[in-house]
């Protein structure tokens, strides 16, 4: 029998948080393997930081890594845990700056992006760069914090002021400012992609806002990509090494696809209400395969 952990974040109380993790131990339980759930606060007091390996009672077979806690990720594979995802596809997803640049030679159409300067004392005494960026993207432009979920921390900018406004409001998050893509407004497809195969997918349609997330009261409808939406999908989860993932994808002026976001742990409660797949099936399938259960 194989053995596993599921690490989640100790400080998220959440029914739909619950309901995944349950959905993920059960998929396990199914295939005769005990998918023991752990919170990262947890592990990471009997981790330590030191030569050598940590003398383990129990050693699990793998390690489902379901929080975005990438040092503790990065521990746990210096002790030799197989992780899924890896901690270096979290951290790249994680952060919407990294994630465009490590796609930025890919040959995936992106929307222009640039990221914010960094500044030391988190505050800006100079906004040239605004200047510089609106020249660029005109606008309205789209302000994303690069460490963000369900679209709450995506922003429309309509002139120079609104965008320094916005800046200033999000304080010392770093973010991405973006072209805005109107041919897609409030309309976007998830796709699941599970070891480097499409599961599932949905389209996305949002009338009142620009943001399709059904979070911010979006309407959801069981879609079948296209072959240029899933070869994007599967590239993308290919470039940044990723075992599984939902990847978003906007529709272009010509229908033709163009790279939103990727999300290294996406949640597929609503996929499943749209579409009956359940992508947690699919998620311990693979990685028993991949660990020779």
């Amino acid at each position: 029998m194989k053995t596993g952990w599921i690490v989640v974040n100790g400080y998220l109380e959440i029914e739909k948080f619950d309901e995944i993790y349950n959905w993920l131990m059960e998929a396990a339980k199914k295939r005769d393997c005990v998918l023991k759930k752990i919170a990262n606060d947890q592990l990471d007091s009997i981790l330590p930081i030191s030569s050598g390996k940590t003398n383990w009672r129990t050693v699990p077979d793998f390690v489902l890594f379901w929080d975005k806690d990438v040092r503790l990720a990065k521990l746990l594979e210096a002790e030799g845990f197989p992780v899924f995802n890896s901690a270096e596809a979290i951290e790249i997803c994680d952060d919407k700056a990294l994630t465009f640049i490590q796609l930025k030679n890919a040959n995936i159409k992106m929307p222009k992006t640039f990221c914010s300067p960094m500044t030391f004392d988190n505050a800006y005494k100079d906004y040239t760069f605004v200047l510089q960026v609106e020249g660029s993207l005109g606008y309205p432009f789209v302000i994303k914090e690069n460490k963000g979920s369900f679209g709450e921390q995506v922003y429309l900018v309509k002139n120079y002021y609104d965008a320094v406004e916005k800046i200033k409001s999000i304080g010392h998050c770093d973010f991405i400012m973006q072209e805005y893509i109107e041919s897609s407004k409030g309309r976007d497809i998830r796709i699941h992609v599970v070891g480097d195969k499409i599961v599932t997918a949905m389209e996305r349609i949002n009338e009142n806002d620009f943001r399709a997330n059904i979070t911010n009261g979006g309407k959801m409808k069981k879609y079948t990509p296209t072959e240029e939406q899933s070869n994007m999908a599967l590239q993308v989860c290919r470039e940044l090494k990723l075992d599984f993932a939902g990847v978003d994808i906007m529709f272009g002026k010509e229908g033709e696809p163009i790279f939103c976001e990727v999300n290294s742990n996406a949640h597929f409660k609503n996929i499943y209400d749209c579409t009956g797949v359940n992508v947690a099936e699919y998620i311990l399938e693979y990685i028993l395969e991949k660990i020779g259960g």
